[in-house]
């Protein structure tokens, strides 16, 4: 009997716990396992981003119908990652883990180590923006800025809608590419299992378990928080804006979650999810098309999260009380710096400085949880995947009221 993807990659999972926490450091052999794996991730996301994105817009028939679905999934997106800073600093408020943590505070010396990539990423809002638009489209996508490789495909997918009928042959040709990166993505995901472990052991093997004693109330903290967000807010989604089960939503979309979880990467995510949530789930390929990637990159509910629990952490490890004004600045900063934030590993690091800085905290708190950012990237990973999905679904229920969600039999095979 053949054991589906789900269970081969749980089992994966489980081995490259039981492994790491054996082996320690010597698990490191297995690693280019995951790196290759990782590698053939990387190998299909910008075309597939490319080529599923502009099929998705060409088949929305209008720029108008573009709008309100772009609007429509932004608006969700804020809204979910407003509610995860505030499940965050719930989190923080409940379990106090800067007032149980026993650690040493961070030297200035830790902090500027810690930060010396972030002051390097820390650019100016304005060129943050303008860098959206690429100045040369081909090494936007040679240097795989998924920004910029979906600002082209957008405008590469207006285009054909404008010209009409003439651009036929390049719509086809879009459309051939979408479905050839499909059937890749299905051979690639066929190694999952693989890949998991060797990119799961080695950060086990590295870290072990003693490093996450000291601040096991952060991890558990961000956990419990990403674990509410996910029944509660994308659970009631799922149920009462897509019109389906909860259960059938989590199930279709586990073999995803893993994987993020494993890779703690929501960019290399996005072939396994697409093809999660249109063969598990039910949702068109124009949909999820258009929502994936976009969601991918700027939807970060597990970092808008994570920031609300690690902005109280470091608040109360240094005995700072923030007023209800810094607490209502950590929602609205957080918000919207989890959408500013990369989908790749370590990313959410990067952010929590903006968040730190904008109600007068200590940067050094950086390095207080740069030992188990890993871990916790992990957790949050993970929940930003199945935001992404659960707004396909209810964009999907949105646009087709009536729709009957069916598995798509067009999808690679698991």
């Amino acid at each position: 009997m053949r054991i589906s993807l789900v269970y081969q990659i749980l089992i994966a999972f489980i081995l490259a716990i039981i492994a790491g926490a054996i082996f320690g450091e010597a698990i490191f052999v297995v690693e280019p396992l995951g790196e290759l794996f990782l590698r053939l991730i990387q190998f299909v996301i910008v075309p597939l981003v490319l080529a599923s994105l502009i099929v998705g817009v060409t088949s929305l028939g209008s720029g108008k119908q573009m709008l309100r679905l772009g609007g429509k999934t932004v608006g969700y997106f804020l809204v979910t990652s407003f509610l995860a800073v505030g499940i965050g600093l719930s989190m923080g408020f409940l379990f106090n883990p800067g007032e149980v943590a026993d650690i040493d505070p961070p030297t200035e010396e830790e902090a500027e180590e810690e930060l010396e990539d972030t002051e390097e990423q820390d650019d100016d809002v304005v060129d943050v923006i303008l860098s959206i638009v690429p100045e040369n489209p081909i090494e936007g996508m040679a240097e795989a800025d998924i920004l910029q490789v979906i600002f082209f495909a957008l405008a590469l997918g207006i285009g054909i809608l404008l010209v009409g009928e003439r651009a036929e042959p390049v719509k086809n040709f879009f459309e051939s590419l979408a479905e050839v990166m499909f059937k890749i993505t299905g051979g690639i995901m066929k190694v999952a299992p693989i890949g998991v472990f060797g990119i799961l052991a080695p950060v086990v093997g590295e870290h072990g378990l003693a490093v996450l004693m000291p601040l096991l109330v952060v991890i558990a903290a961000l956990a419990v928080g990403c674990l509410i967000h996910i029944l509660v807010v994308y659970g009631s989604a799922v149920k009462f804006l897509g019109k389906i089960s909860p259960l059938k939503f989590f199930k279709g979309m586990s073999p995803a979650f893993m994987f993020a979880f494993s890779a703690a990467s929501s960019a290399a995510t996005i072939p396994l999810s697409m093809k999660n949530v249109q063969e598990n789930v039910g949702v068109s390929n124009n949909t999820s098309s258009f929502v994936i990637p976009l969601g991918a990159t700027i939807n970060m509910d597990g970092t808008a999260l994570y920031n609300g629990v690690a902005v109280l952490f470091i608040a109360q490890f240094y005995g700072v009380q923030l007023s209800f004004l810094e607490i209502v600045t950590v929602m609205v900063v957080a918000t919207l710096a989890a959408i500013g934030t990369a989908g790749v590993p370590g990313a959410g690091l990067i952010m929590l400085t903006i968040t730190l800085t904008a109600v007068g905290l200590p940067l050094e708190g950086v390095a207080l949880v740069a030992a188990i950012d890993r871990i916790l990237d992990m957790i949050r990973t993970g929940t930003n995947i199945l935001g992404d999905s659960a707004c396909s679904v209810y964009i999907e229920r949105s646009e087709h009221k009536d729709k009957a969600f069916q598995a798509d039999k067009n999808a690679p095979s698991a």
